[in-house]
């Protein structure tokens, strides 16, 4: 572990620092010539898809198509650390419980399957055939397939997505919660009823005809690297890159590609941002009707765009022009003239595209924000035309393909129907729980089966306390994984631990090597195929896993599951037999890089109600959260606290403890402050301090409160009022049930906090 310390980091995004870091993390995990080699392999036509971020590969003219946090992911995935039944076994779970996240990571890859022994507390060796009969005997006997619940991560493959939703609909039940409803669920909320598609509407070749680019809520220099470099490409030719952020992150500012010969022997770098606004948390939405409102009193409009090819706009422009400015400066946190420049740049632009990521999507009011920013899009006909659109962009590599193949709570009655006629059963048609209802379903003792394919469900989730009380009240838990991780240690009655196939392995199955699909941000479907050694014999890859569990549990199902995992083309005939988009799936793939699935949003074909794109009327929100807590704690001063990631961590899988761009070394118990605000608090930077949520509901006048102990003040480049901290330490003070309206998605960008000096162990101790 690195020096514990706080420094000033100076220099760019990438460059030598990254390079450094990855030799770092192959010789950490034991394999710097075996991970150098596969690195080659990451995001190339003949190799696998990088089990990280979701961001689109290029044309693969390089071999370097991976950054520094792809690289951390390929180095955990291809460690030499083998986190055996033996190594599992030593501890009790009690005993691990003690234990970091960064240490149940660094066990290495686990090897067999286990099961949880109540008399010993501890995992200990079992069969696979062993695995399936308790988890067929679970299932079999529960009274209502409503009681069994099915997550699913983002990392999922299309062949392992798709039998697994079939799977879970043959047993009856449409339970599906996944890490959509955790991130961008209310992007495809917002999209869907507004231009027709739930996602976003560019692809790669739109960066390069930009005029303009906004990023709204996110940090790709440590979230997506990659896209640094259409940024910088964008930047160099001069499209205007304009960041609205409230921490300023060094990957919005300057970038030193590591590909660059040049750039990299002069030590040079580039600048990203040509503009960098730093509104408060959660003063997106004021600042977009901001933006809009400047755009139509400048009469900046493509009214023939508007006349063809939108609806609602005449009520939209009404209320738009009643909305007084000083609430849209206020709740911004910016200058009116801040606001007007942000929107006369986007007004400049002949073709603009606008981002956006989580910090858009995890608060109270996030659908009507990300409708706000189609409606400024709208304005000017930014939708449907090269060089500009709307571009969420996605977490984990294939999150969006997941949905794609029906993991998804609510599915749409065509897709029921396809399905049932495909595979000759009747599917269910009421609606399941997404992760907040999931929660509450095993709460309630309602769930009593949970089944994970993949992910970290007691790390990634809000509420930890109610989170883990909710695990450990079903009968059986079982996760299906690569590595140990916090929800295994955090157990029902029974549980298992099953371990699969890595993204970078070679997956032999009855008719030779298997590739597997993955859907990227910009809906690029390609193929990956691993080419390593398996970590262990015993490992089963995901599909396989799955058509075994189905096989052992539905006796009577007219589904050929072992057939179909032997040979994943007959996997993908079966999904374009039900999904017309993937008609001729096979022979798609076989193209380098794949095939793009139809966005009819890219076409200016609106699949909505109206049959047009939809303006979306909102007011300013009245029920923030934060108001509420303040206007009844008036005697202590309430923050707002918005939660992120380091640069040593992708979503709870935690490399390290150093955040580098943001010079902080050792430590992952920060919060970052306002100098300003650490002085009136009459404390001072490197003091520690207590972190309390406080909820209460819109017509509730109790105050929930929830603690988290022991946090370093870091002082930071961040409005004052506003706090930022990392998760998953700080998912304890995110309420269950504080989350989006319409999505449902945790409000983890936007938690109403006091701070309070901590009175424990010296800092010394502490840390």
């Amino acid at each position: 572990m690195s020096e514990k310390k706080i420094a000033l980091y100076d220099g760019p995004a990438g460059g030598w620092g990254a390079l450094k870091s990855v030799a770092h993390h192959l010789h950490e995990q034991g394999v710097a010539v075996k991970g150098a080699k596969t690195l080659l392999h990451a995001n190339q036509t003949d190799g696998f898809d990088c089990p990280g971020c979701a961001w689109p590969d290029r044309d693969h003219r390089s071999t370097f198509e991976f950054c520094e946090n792809g690289a951390k992911a390929v180095a955990a995935e291809a460690t030499a650390r083998r986190a055996t039944p033996e190594v599992i076994g030593a501890k009790t779970l009690k005993e691990w419980a003690e234990a970091s996240d960064y240490e149940l990571e660094a066990t290495g890859r686990l090897t067999e399957p286990m099961v949880y022994d109540a008399q010993t507390d501890r995992y200990q060796r079992t069969t696979w055939d062993a695995a399936f009969a308790l988890i067929a005997r679970e299932l079999q006997a529960l009274p209502d397939p409503n009681q069994a619940i099915f997550y699913t991560s983002g990392r999922t493959s299309n062949e392992a997505a798709f039998l697994y939703q079939l799977f879970v609909r043959e047993y009856g039940t449409n339970n599906f919660p996944d890490c959509s409803n955790m991130c961008h669920e209310p992007s495809g909320s917002a999209l869907k009823p507004t231009i027709g598609v739930g996602k976003g509407t560019v692809t790669l070749a739109d960066f390069e005809q930009a005029d303009c680019i906004l990023v709204f809520g996110q940090n790709p220099g440590t979230n997506h690297p990659r896209m640094l470099g259409e940024l910088r490409a964008a930047r160099k030719r001069g499209a205007r890159i304009v960041s609205f952020n409230p921490l300023r992150e060094r990957g919005l500012e300057r970038f030193a590609d590591p590909q660059n010969a040049l750039e990299m022997a002069t030590l040079g770098d580039s600048p990203i941002s040509s503009h960098y606004f730093q509104l408060k948390v959660g003063g997106d939405f004021a600042l977009l009707k901001g933006m809009c409102k400047r755009v139509v009193e400048r009469d900046a409009l493509d009214r023939d765009f508007i006349a063809q090819h939108t609806a609602g706009f005449d009520g939209f422009i009404a209320e738009l022009r009643e909305q007084p400015w000083e609430p849209l400066v206020e709740a911004s946190g910016l200058t009116r003239e801040q606001i007007e420049q942000a929107a006369d740049l986007y007004i400049a632009a002949e073709r603009s595209i606008v981002c956006w990521g989580m910090g858009i999507t995890q608060h109270r009011h996030s659908v009507a924000t990300i409708q706000m920013i189609v409606n400024l899009l709208l304005l000017r006909g930014n939708l449907g035309r090269p060089g500009a659109g709307a571009c969420p962009v996605r977490g984990h590599s294939n999150v969006q393909g997941d949905r794609t193949m029906g993991i998804y709570e609510k599915p749409a009655s065509a897709f029921l129907d396809k399905l049932g006629e495909v595979f000759g059963f009747e599917p269910p048609r009421e609606h399941g729980y997404d992760t907040v209802g999931a929660i509450q379903a095993m709460l309630d003792g309602k769930g009593k089966v949970f089944v994970a394919m993949g992910g970290n469900f007691a790390a990634a989730t809000p509420d930890t306390a109610a989170t883990w009380r909710a695990l450990r009240r079903c009968e059986l838990t079982v996760h299906i994984t690569t590595k140990f991780n916090r929800s295994h240690v955090v157990h029902g009655r029974q549980a298992l631990v099953l371990p699969v196939l890595g993204r970078t392995e070679i997956d032999m199955q009855a008719t030779g090597p298997q590739g597997v699909t993955v859907e990227d941000s910009m809906s690029m479907v390609h193929l990956s195929a691993g080419m390593n050694a398996p970590a262990s014999e015993h490992l089963l890859s995901e599909p396989m896993l799955v058509a075994r569990m189905a096989a052992a549990t539905l006796e009577h199902s007219r589904t050929p599951w072992l057939a179909l995992a032997g040979d994943y083309a007959a996997i993908r005939d079966k999904i374009a037999a039900v999904l017309p988009d993937f008609a001729g799936f096979n022979d798609k793939i076989k193209a380098p890089g794949g095939f793009r699935l139809r966005n009819t949003a890219s076409e200016r074909e609106w699949v909505t109600a109206s049959g047009r794109a939809q303006f979306s009327t909102h007011a300013m929100p009245t029920d923030l959260a934060v108001a509420r807590v303040a206007d009844r704690h008036r005697d202590v001063r309430v923050f707002t606290l918005t939660t992120l990631r380091s640069h040593d961590q992708y979503n709870t899988t935690i490399y390290g403890h150093d955040d580098r761009y943001r010079g902080v070394y050792g430590h992952r118990r920060v919060v970052f402050i306002h100098a300003d605000d650490i002085k009136d608090l009459g404390l001072k930077a490197g003091d520690w301090v207590d972190i309390t949520s406080l909820y209460c509901a819109d017509d509730v006048a109790d105050v929930q409160q929830r603690r988290a102990e022991r946090f370093l003040l870091v002082a930071y480049d961040i409005p004052r009022g506003c706090l930022a901290s990392y998760y998953p330490e700080t998912n304890p003070l995110v309420p269950l049930e504080s989350f989006s309206l319409v999505a449902r998605t945790p409000t983890s960008k936007s938690i109403p906090v006091v701070l309070s000096p901590h009175a424990g162990p010296a800092a010394a101790d502490a840390a």
